[in-house]
């Protein structure tokens, strides 16, 4: 579910209905989420190996995770063991962790190619952020952005200075907006 409504967006536009449709607003809406969720906090690792021994997979991550002992794990791109799993108690490698399975015993770490992935179930950045201000302010910033670039004559927006501004599409869309989202952006994925 999105962060922000394409009614809200349609207010911040000042555009109507018979305008612009709902799915319309609905697509510029995926489109700034999927450009400011990735730089979110959203509790997710890339596995890059699993093994089996005695009914206990350890999955192993390309960074430190921080599932704990309890937690529900949802993981993807495993193959046959993709499932949520309940994590049990926290390993003293910050890179693994284990979980009870019913499968059979791998005799060395099998590789994952390309990397599966781990995410805190029901924490999607989406569902994070939903009641986060800044967060919701930050995609209809972006959002208004992407609509005016796509409707603008030539694709050039006018400034409040009425300067032409041909490159607000650019590497600063998320310049504009990185102060909203400082406390919440995942610095470990953007320094690598």
């Amino acid at each position: 579910m999105p962060i922000i409504t394409a009614t809200e967006l349609r207010n911040v536009l000042g555009v109507s209905v018979t305008m612009y449709s709902n799915e319309y607003l609905e697509q510029i809406i995926a489109s700034s989420e999927q450009v400011i969720l990735p730089l979110l906090v959203s509790y997710s690792s890339a596995i890059q190996e699993y093994q089996v021994t005695d009914d206990v997979i350890t999955f192993t991550t390309v960074r430190p995770n921080y599932f704990v002992e309890g937690q529900s794990v949802v993981v993807t791109g495993c193959g046959g063991l993709d499932d949520t799993y309940t994590a049990d108690a926290r390993a003293s490698n910050v890179y693994q962790f284990t979980a009870s399975v019913d499968a059979a015993d791998s005799l060395s770490a099998i590789p994952v190619i390309p990397a599966g992935v781990a995410v805190l179930d029901g924490s999607s950045a989406a569902d994070l952020y939903a009641n986060t201000a800044a967060i919701k302010n930050a995609l209809l910033v972006v959002s208004t952005e992407i609509f005016q670039s796509v409707v603008a004559p030539g694709g050039q927006i006018e400034g409040v200075d009425f300067a032409p501004t041909p490159y607000r599409m650019g590497r600063s869309l998320t310049s504009r907006v990185m102060a909203l989202l400082l406390p919440y952006v995942e610095t470990e994925t953007i320094a690598q």
